[in-house]
């Protein structure tokens, strides 16, 4: 847990924060919005974080556990001083006795109950537009109805031409993309801008990530034989056949894995924190990331495939500290094996919020 500093002062104890009059008064009410931040001494922030009305914590994605607010005197005014590090962007949300939730006062949502939340130095975020826990997110209208096959069950792949289409994105756990973060709002921007080619996403969505994203070639052969004549099929504008695999965490490890196992279905990667430590067996340990640097990607890499045919970003966010040796080894035995490599570091833990940046601009990199 992070560490709380505490003013308790009496009037306008907030007056630093931009907050006018006592807390919880209507002045006080009136005013108040997304956290506000404050340098700290250490070149990190102290974050203000207000809820109103019942006992709550604030609980934050990765980078930290919960953090209890404390009461103003007997207001229904709930706060938090947070110290930050420097460059920090981070999902968060308010655990009260009967739920979760997002932050009432903060605009940028993800999902109807998370809120996102930047420190002031964290870069931009081009093309990612600002979103409410209440928006209802735009959805493709092609949808293709997979079922039955390798993966077993039904799911609903939906299927997006942006710009008019043209290579397929592949976007795992879609889900996430289409209903937290707005990917289709984003890509259009960037292909509007200039910033990538136009292209199809395809939003496979997940369900069971640990068994579908282990380094299995089940998820990929049935990508191959079964999901993306579906796609050729549907009617969208998609060429198949410049195949970019776009993931997160378990998803990134797929992903490479797939550009090992499958070079001729996968030669473009774009992957955000990938989860490296993983091994056969690495799910059953207490501790995920304790295990053998690199995991089993490393050790494939280790026997020098031919890699010169493939194209992969990688990324993993800067406050992931025990993600960083497993990230780098990995990196560095994939350029030594003859990949074309990008390597960057997000201002984030392990989050969406840090990774969708990232996702827009290493897909249109992967492109070439």
């Amino acid at each position: 847990m992070r560490r709380v500093t505490e003013q308790a002062r009496r009037g306008d104890a907030f007056a630093g924060f931009g907050l006018p009059g006592v807390p919880g008064s209507p002045e006080f009410w009136a005013a108040a919005g997304a956290p506000a931040s404050l340098r700290a001494e250490d070149g990190g922030w102290v974050t203000l974080f207000l809820w109103r009305g019942s006992p709550a914590s604030v609980g934050f994605e990765s980078w930290s556990g919960p953090v209890s607010l404390r009461r103003w005197e007997d207001t229904d005014c709930w706060y938090a001083e947070v110290h930050m590090p420097a460059r920090l962007r981070v999902t968060y949300r308010f655990l009260a006795d009967d739920g979760e939730y997002a932050d009432p006062f903060n605009p940028a949502g993800a999902g109807g109950d998370r809120s996102v939340l930047a420190t002031p130095d964290a870069p931009r975020q081009p093309h990612w537009p600002v979103v409410g826990a209440d928006d209802v997110l735009p959805v493709p209208d092609t949808r293709i109805r997979w079922a039955g096959g390798r993966l077993g069950g039904r799911r609903t792949v939906r299927v997006h031409p942006v710009g008019g289409g043209g290579p397929a994105v592949l976007l795992l756990d879609g889900d996430d993309w289409l209903y937290l973060h707005p990917a289709m709002t984003a890509f259009e921007s960037a292909v509007a801008n200039g910033d990538m080619p136009p292209v199809s996403l395809v939003f496979l969505p997940s369900r069971d990530r640990a068994a579908e994203f282990g380094c299995s070639p089940v998820l990929w052969e049935a990508v191959r034989d079964e999901l993306l004549p579906l796609v050729a099929e549907s009617g969208a504008s998609a060429d198949v056949d410049r195949l970019v695999v776009a993931g997160q965490s378990l998803g990134g490890l797929s992903a490479m894995y797939a550009a090992l196992e499958y070079p001729d279905l996968v030669s473009r990667v774009a992957c955000q924190s990938p989860s490296f430590w993983w091994a056969p067996g690495a799910l059953d340990r207490a501790d995920l990331l304790d295990g053998p640097v690199g995991g089993s990607i490393a050790e494939r890499l280790r026997e020098r495939p031919d890699l010169s045919g493939l194209r992969v970003a990688f990324d993993v966010g800067e406050h992931e500290t025990r993600m960083l040796p497993h990230c780098e080894l990995a990196e560095r035995l994939t350029e030594q094996a003859g990949a074309t490599v990008r390597v960057s570091r997000s201002p984030s833990a392990h989050d969406r919020a840090g990774w969708r940046h990232a996702l827009v601009r290493d897909v249109a990199w992967a492109l070439g």
